[in-house]
């Protein structure tokens, strides 16, 4: 027995030995004498580029967020924090996927393609009643961009005008405030005006074809703008103003991923929130990361300027408060689920309850 005590000690002696040999000789990499166990106390990153403050790539959590539509100044927000670095700071790594006429974002993250995705809550709305496992947990946009533009010489100063004329949309989900519309002045879209399938641009409007045309304010309104139509010949029926607005870009999650990932959830809306506070603050300098993004040729920098001056009043319209932004409404979110049931965007009344949470915008603010 005392034999065999000799040895392990004479084992540990050696053992020691070596250590010491070891740390003069440098083996930690540090170039130090110090233990190479010693770096990692001290804070400092294993990745040499990485911040002290910020996770390395291996470190970071990743989250891919899905955009309903392709790159633009209506998403500034989120490029904005991917460019300045808002999502890193939370320990995020952030992939932000395009969208397009065939991509449906609520698909998306129910299937896992995406963990967050950008939609209208009308909808989200219809996907949830689908039985996808989805719930909002921001929204973005607190009032409607959506206007019908018409001509002064088409004469419609007012919706009830609109008797006896063609009016477009786009149709695929846009229509319901339009409908609603309809519906607050008693116009019958089948009997008592013409209610037309609109293309994605807005030629028919400018040959003459409709009489009065969907715009989104910050998009196809400018467009018209742009082809050198002015203001004071147009007429502009607003969607809020009429109390037939519907909630249109939030942000939700799927749930079984959410149960899982509230505080990532927390941290990918903080820092989306600080994106969408500097892009309001900054359209210009907005507008050059949304730039980064966008396909060559595709769009130009004024068209996205004026697009980003026009979203910022969405997001933060006049009166809003920003610390609100974020926040989902009842009163609005309910409105907009009225309007949904109503023209059968959902067969059931939505269930508040379970449609959206406010919970992950208060453990970001908190």
């Amino acid at each position: 027995m005392m034999k065999k005590r000799k040895s392990r000690h004479g084992v540990w002696l050696l053992a020691v030995l070596l250590l010491m040999v070891c740390a003069l000789a440098g083996c930690g990499g540090s170039g130090s004498n110090e233990p190479a166990s010693s770096a990692g106390s001290s804070g400092a990153s294993a990745d040499p580029a990485a911040s002290p403050n910020e996770p390395s790539a291996s470190e970071a959590v990743s989250v891919k967020l899905q955009l309903k539509w392709v790159p633009q100044a209506q998403f500034a927000g989120y490029y904005v924090a991917l460019d300045k670095g808002y999502y890193a700071e939370e320990g995020l790594e952030v992939e932000i996927l395009p969208g397009g006429p065939d991509i449906v974002p609520e698909q998306q993250v129910a299937g896992g393609a995406a963990d967050i995705g950008v939609d209208w809550v009308a909808s989200l709305l219809a996907h949830q009643e689908q039985g996808l496992p989805l719930v909002e947990i921001s929204q973005i946009f607190q009032n409607s961009g959506l206007v019908l533009v018409s001509k002064k010489t088409s004469e419609i100063a007012a919706p009830a005008d609109l008797k006896g004329k063609k009016v477009g949309n786009w149709m695929g989900g846009n229509e319901f405030e339009i409908l609603a519309l309809f519906d607050k002045y008693n116009l019958d879209p089948n009997a008592d005006l013409q209610f037309v399938k609109q293309g994605f641009t807005m030629d028919q409007f400018l040959a003459g074809e409709l009489d009065a045309a969907s715009a989104m304010t910050y998009n196809e309104y400018q467009v018209v703008l742009e082809q050198g139509v002015p203001e004071s010949e147009l007429s502009v029926i607003d969607m809020n103003a009429e109390g037939v607005a519907m909630l249109e870009d939030n942000l939700f999650a799927n749930k079984d991923w959410l149960a899982e990932n509230k505080e990532t959830a927390a941290k990918f809306v903080r820092a989306s929130l600080k994106g969408w506070k500097d892009a309001i603050d900054n359209p210009e300098a907005a507008v050059d990361i949304v730039m980064k993004a966008v396909e060559e040729g595709s769009t130009s920098r004024e068209h996205q300027l004026k697009m980003m001056e026009e979203v910022a009043k969405l997001v933060a319209p006049e009166g809003f408060d920003i610390e609100k932004l974020g926040y989902i409404d009842e009163a609005m979110f309910k409105q907009t689920a009225d309007i949904a049931h109503q023209f059968g965007v959902i067969k059931s009344p939505a269930n508040l309850e379970e449609a959206y949470t406010n919970e992950i915008v208060e453990i970001a603010n908190k």
